[in-house]
C-alpha cells in the first residue's frame, strides 16, 4: 500500500468534524462549482460529483438546492478561494485552504491562530512543495471489478493508486487530471459516490504525545473557522505507526 492509503487511514476517523461542519463546507463547494460552471449538474461535471458527495454525506436536498440558488443569485458575492501556509509548533508544516467573501477577515484570523498557538504564517507558495495535490474519487463496488485492470487502464489518466475500502473503491490521481478521470469513470458506467481534493505530505514528521497535542490545538482552531475549508499537515498520526 502506498502513501495515499496511509493518509486515507489517518484521516478516515476525522472526516470534516460534525455534520453541520460537513454541510457548510460542501455548501460552499457546491456554490463555487455552480457559479463557475452553471447550476445544471448534467452539464457541470464538478457540480455533479459534489452532489454525489452531498448525497453520501446525507446532506438534505434543500441545502444543495439552496447552495446552487445562491450561486445564481444576482446578490451573490463570489467566494474567493485562498490558501495560507505556515509552520505550527515543532516545525509541522500546515496548509490551509479557505473559501471566503472577506479575505481581510480571513487572513487576519488565520494569522492570529498561528501566532497565538505557537506557529507562524509563511508566504504564499512557501510550503506547497511539501505536499502532493491529488483528486480522490470513491466509486461503488460492483461484481467482476478487477482492480488491477482498472488501475492499468487509468494510469494514462494520471491515477497513481487504487485501494479497496470497507465501503467502496478509492482512486487517487493527479489534481490536474480530475476532469479526465471523472469523464472516464462516468463514460464506463462506474458510480461515483463522492469526490474530493486533498494534499498528501511527501514526508511526515513524528512527534511525541505532548507535541502532537500542541499541533492539534492549532489545527482544530483553524478547522473551527467558518472560512476554512481544509487543513492539511505533515505530522505523522498515531495510525501511521501501526
Amino acid at each position: 500500500m502506498g502513501r495515499a492509503f496511509e493518509y486515507r487511514k489517518a484521516r478516515k476517523m476525522k472526516r470534516w468534524g460534525n455534520m453541520a461542519r460537513v454541510f457548510t463546507k460542501l455548501g460552499k463547494e457546491i456554490t463555487i462549482a455552480a457559479k463557475a460552471g452553471g447550476g445544471d449538474p448534467d452539464t457541470n461535471p464538478r457540480l455533479r460529483a459534489l452532489m454525489a458527495t452531498a448525497k453520501k454525506e446525507n446532506m438534505p436536498k434543500e441545502n444543495v438546492e439552496r447552495a446552487i440558488k445562491k450561486a445564481l443569485s444576482k446578490e451573490y458575492t463570489d467566494y474567493k478561494e485562498m490558501n495560507y501556509e505556515g509552520y505550527g509548533p515543532h516545525g509541522i508544516a500546515i496548509f490551509v485552504e479557505t473559501a471566503t467573501d472577506n479575505t481581510t477577515r480571513t487572513v487576519a484570523n488565520v494569522r492570529s491562530y498561528f501566532n497565538k498557538l505557537g506557529g507562524s504564517l509563511g508566504t504564499s507558495g512557501s510550503l506547497e512543495f511539501l505536499f502532493e495535490h491529488k483528486c480522490v474519487f470513491h466509486i461503488a463496488k460492483k461484481d467482476g471489478l478487477d482492480l488491477e485492470s482498472l488501475e492499468l487502464e487509468l494510469i494514462d489518466y494520471g491515477v497513481d493508486e487504487i485501494v479497496e475500502d470497507d465501503e467502496d473503491i478509492v482512486i487517487y490521481g493527479e489534481f490536474a487530471q480530475n476532469s479526465a478521470i471523472q469523464k472516464y469513470l462516468e463514460d464506463n458506467s462506474y458510480e461515483i459516490t463522492s469526490s474530493e481534493f486533498v494534499r498528501i505530505p511527501n514526508d511526515t514528521k513524528t512527534l511525541n504525545e505532548e507535541q502532537m497535542a500542541a499541533v492539534n490545538k492549532l489545527i482544530e482552531r483553524l478547522e473551527e473557522d467558518e472560512d476554512v475549508q481544509n487543513v492539511f499537515h505533515n505530522m505523522a498520526e498515531p495510525e501511521d505507526e501501526e
